[in-house]
Formats: structure tokens, C-alpha cells, sequence
């Protein structure tokens, strides 16, 4: 299992570093320079004018360069200017340019400055991820022990009504997108024209005070639409495992029903949608872009809009590292949970 665990890891490195190449890379376009230079200074700026402020904060340099830059891996760049400052990458305002460190990237724990926030990346997405890292919470609290009751149920007995009422529930959640869903969920319970006016349209005070009324909406929005994907995996594999060889000899032998479901075939039926919930996780990170956005709650996938849409480089970048290593540790737990859960699988 160890050595299973470190090839693992070795090859998410590997795959966090060329996931990361490839954003860096489409992220610093010169287009996309030249757009951050323009709204740093002036729209108005000349050609020479815009390479002039990419040279001296050193975006003209080499894609390599520049990615070890990011990374921390190579040391910084270093510009003096016509005016005799020196200027460079890990050299605060108002420092010694000998005090300061030769190496500041992702690695030294400097994720950049936000362009259009004003602040440090870091501090930004710590805080989002705290925000979206509540949500996402109380969405796996309601989504997955509800998505599992609903799969077993309607696997326990396939093709009996109970089987097709709950398959179609779940079909129909995740057919719905979530804007579908949001926008009738405000029109129904928190709009005025209809009149009930149970909760609040928006989470935006979700963020300070996380109460019922306030957060419910969004976490049943998201709910519902993973709700239906886990319930249909969970049926699929619980019908097939009522089928197999050993569930009938255990039926033969006059185990009772219940006694069937619980000690033999509910592990066996749980592995694949183990995995389905595991890569539950990526998805409510940077899937909650649309629910945040129609609620107006300024979480992690608000974030990564907000950071798109202004062409704010540093946090777009710091947003897709989160990303990817959201990603990869959630596919190595869903990895080892597997081989937990069906002890036929070995691992070297």
C-alpha cells in the first residue's frame, strides 16, 4: 500500500505541474499581457509604452523562466530602473534589495497580487475557501445520505414501483440545472409575488450568519442536482448485487430480507458510489459558480469569475492550483477507499 501511495503521489506531482504549465502558459498570452498592462495604466497606452511596463515587471521573460518564477523555483527577476530603483519579484516596497529572498513563488507560500481586489492571492482564496468550504458542508450533510437512501431503496427491489417513482425523482433533479432550480426556488419560496417568502433570496448574509433561512436555498439547489447522478449509481449497483450468486444462496438458505441487504449486499453495493462521491468534492468547488452567482453568496466559484472576468492573472492562476490539487487528492482518497471496500483488488 505504501508504495502504491507514493507512485500515486508521484504521478499527481507530475500531473499537477503540467496541469499548472498549461494554464500559466494560456494565461500569459502576450494578449492577455498586454490587456493587464493596459488596465494597470491606461487603455490608451502605445505599443511601446505596454512592453515597457511588462518589461519591468518582468513578464517579457521566457515562458520557463517565468513558470520556475511563479513556482519558486527560480530566483526572482531583478530590474533596475532608468531612475536607479531596483525593482523585482521579491522585493517589497520600501525594502533593501539585499534583504530580500532570491526565491518567492507558490512553493514560499507567495501566491502574487490580485489586480483587482487589491490584496494578496493567498488571503483571498482563504477566505473563499471558507465560505465555499461551508457550503459545500451542508450540501454533502443533505445530498449524500439522502442520495444513498433513495439508490438503495429503489435497488432493493428493480422494477417495482418504488423502483420507478424514485428513479424518476432522481432522473428529474439531475436533468434540472441548477439556475433552472435556483431561479424556481426564489420565485416559489422567497419571492413576494408568490407570497411565501420563506427563506431569503440570497445568501449574502449566509456569509456572516449561516442560519436556516439564509442558506438553505442554495445548499438545496446544489443538493438536488448531485442528489439524482449518486441515487441512479447507487441503484445500478445495489440491483446488480441483489442478483449475484451469493445473495440468492443467502435467500435459499432463508436469511431474511432485511439481514440480506445490510450484512452482505449494502458494502458490496457501495463501492461505486463511493468513488461518485468522492468526485463530488471538484465538482461543488468549481461547480457552485452558477448557484454562488444567483445568490449572490461571493465564494470560491465567485471568485474564479470575478478573476476570469478581469483578467486578474495572479488569483486566476492561485484558483486553478486549488483546483487541481482539489482534483488529484480527492481521485487518490477515492483510490484507496476502493481498495478498502473490495478486498479482491490488490495493490503492490
Amino acid at each position: 500500500m505504501a508504495m502504491f501511495i507514493l507512485r500515486r503521489v508521484g504521478i499527481m506531482i507530475l500531473t499537477a505541474l503540467c496541469l499548472t504549465f498549461i494554464v500559466f502558459f494560456l494565461t500569459n498570452l502576450y494578449p492577455n499581457l498586454e490587456k493587464l498592462a493596459k488596465t494597470q495604466g491606461d487603455f490608451r497606452m502605445s505599443d511601446e509604452e505596454v512592453a515597457s511596463y511588462l518589461g519591468r515587471n518582468g513578464y517579457l521573460q521566457p515562458m520557463p523562466v517565468k513558470y520556475g518564477q511563479w513556482l519558486g523555483v527560480v530566483p526572482g527577476f531583478v530590474i533596475d530602473d532608468r531612475d536607479g530603483v531596483t525593482r523585482g519579484q521579491c522585493i517589497p516596497p520600501d525594502t533593501d534589495p539585499k534583504d530580500a529572498p532570491r526565491f518567492c513563488g507558490i512553493l514560499q507560500g507567495d501566491w502574487g497580487y490580485s489586480t483587482v481586489f487589491r490584496e494578496d492571492v493567498g488571503k483571498i482564496l482563504s477566505d473563499k475557501l471558507v465560505l465555499t468550504g461551508r457550503l459545500m458542508f451542508w450540501v454533502m450533510v443533505l445530498m449524500v445520505p439522502s442520495a444513498l437512501i433513495l439508490g438503495i431503496l429503489a435497488g432493493m427491489r428493480e422494477g417495482s414501483r418504488t423502483d420507478r417513482t424514485l428513479s424518476t425523482f432522481a432522473i428529474t433533479t439531475t436533468a434540472t440545472p441548477e439556475y433552472v432550480s435556483g431561479v424556481l426556488f426564489i420565485a416559489v419560496f422567497a419571492s413576494t409575488a408568490v407570497g411565501l417568502k420563506w427563506f431569503k433570496g440570497t445568501a449574502t448574509a449566509a456569509m456572516d450568519a449561516p442560519d436556516f433561512e439564509n442558506f438553505f436555498l442554495p445548499v438545496l439547489t446544489i443538493a438536488l442536482y448531485g442528489m439524482g447522478y449518486i441515487a441512479r449509481m447507487t441503484r445500478a449497483s445495489m440491483a446488480e448485487v441483489m442478483t449475484a450468486q451469493y445473495i440468492r444462496t443467502a435467500r435459499l438458505k432463508g436469511v431474511s430480507f432485511s439481514n440480506i441487504v445490510m450484512k452482505h449486499a449494502l458494502r458490496n453495493a457501495l463501492i461505486a458510489p463511493f468513488t461518485v462521491i468522492m468526485l463530488q468534492f471538484p465538482w461543488l468547488l468549481n461547480g457552485v459558480v452558477i448557484v454562488e452567482t444567483l445568490f449572490n453568496y461571493k465564494g470560491f466559484g465567485w471568485t474564479l469569475v470575478q478573476a476570469a472576468g478581469n483578467n486578474d492573472i495572479e488569483l486566476l492562476l492561485g484558483v486553478s492550483v486549488i483546483s487541481v490539487i482539489v482534483v488529484l487528492v480527492t481521485q487518490l482518497i477515492s483510490d484507496i477507499g476502493y481498495v478498502f471496500l473490495n478486498p479482491r483488488i490488490s495493490v503492490r
